[in-house]
């Protein structure tokens, strides 16, 4: 296990905003959209923080997390579970499929992973031995 503070605060940061947009935006954007980008750069950031991994497989990784979600919306997961009217499960697990949703995680994948990159360049090969992150 490793920390990273800095990485750490970005998720605490987006958590905050995060429960703001479920619990006040009722658009057509924000909320579907721009919410399950920020999901996905929340989790990339989350994995970053605490584990020994790099940038890319990190936001591989939590493209893949949304995408498991979504796939579990497609299959009605809560109901299969009976789980539906727990609002916390419903917020998080979401509870429509939406083909753009795999794009909203596309983006906040390469987001996470540009800006991580654009923060740490010292990790992607300075040919330094030592310089590349574990």
């Amino acid at each position: 296990m490793v920390w990273r503070p800095g990485h750490a605060i970005v998720v605490l940061l987006l958590f905050a905003v995060e429960v703001v947009i479920a619990l006040h935006v009722r658009d057509r954007f924000v909320r579907p959209y721009l919410g399950d980008v920020l999901a996905v750069i929340l989790v990339h950031c989350g994995l970053r923080a605490v584990l020994p991994i790099r940038p890319l497989p990190a936001a591989i990784l939590a493209f893949g997390i949304g995408a498991l979600i979504e796939t579990g919306q497609a299959i009605h997961l809560i109901d299969l579970l009976g789980l539906r009217g727990h609002r916390i499960i419903e917020v998080v697990l979401g509870g429509s499929f939406e083909w753009l949703d795999f794009l909203a995680y596309a983006a906040g994948a390469g987001i996470a992973l540009a800006v991580d990159r654009s923060v740490s360049p010292k990790q992607y090969g300075s040919g330094q031995p030592g310089s590349r992150e574990r």
